[in-house]
Formats: structure tokens, C-alpha cells, sequence
């Protein structure tokens, strides 16, 4: 659901970038050639902002997955012990 929301956030973003660009040069009567050249460098701008937060989101989903396999490692180490602790308990004293 993140992941999906962050793919979107980056697309309506990249939109938002090239919006203005392409209104500007609409305006100004520069020629085919110039229009061209500013579609191409707003793409490349739009196309770099979503790499970043593509980065970005890779690094903090990475991160938020060691955290949570650590805690579960150290959970399952902890109980594990507990339950050995317990059958040595139970062996030593029969009922």
C-alpha cells in the first residue's frame, strides 16, 4: 500500500514539474527546435526527482525491515530460552 502511494505521489510529482514547462513554452513562440529542448531537460528533471525519491523510499523501506527482523530475531531468542529454562525446571522437579 506505501510502496504504491509513494509511486504515485512520484508520478503526480513529476507531473506538477513538467506542467508549468510545457505552459511556458506554449506562451513564448521560440520555435519547434526550443520546445523540444525544454520538454526533454523537464523530462530529465522529472525523471531524476522520481529516481531520488525511489532511493529514498528503497533506503527507508531496507532499514524498517533490519529493525523489524532484529526485533524478532532477539523475540524468538528470549522465548527460546525461556521455554529450555523451563524443561530443565520440569525435568529437575517431577511431579
Amino acid at each position: 500500500m506505501r510502496k504504491n502511494f509513494q509511486f504515485s505521489t512520484m508520478i503526480l510529482g513529476a507531473a506538477l514539474l513538467c506542467g508549468p514547462a510545457f505552459a511556458t513554452a506554449q506562451q513564448t513562440d521560440s520555435g519547434a527546435k526550443q520546445d523540444m529542448k525544454n520538454a526533454g531537460r523537464e523530462t530529465k528533471y522529472a525523471a531524476q526527482d522520481a529516481a531520488h525519491g525511489t532511493k529514498q523510499g528503497t533506503k527507508k523501506a531496507y532499514h524498517k525491515t533490519k529493525r523489524g527482523t532484529k526485533k524478532a530475531y532477539r523475540k524468538t531468542k528470549d522465548t527460546t530460552k525461556g521455554a529450555v529454562n523451563g524443561a530443565k525446571e520440569g525435568a529437575r522437579t517431577p511431579e
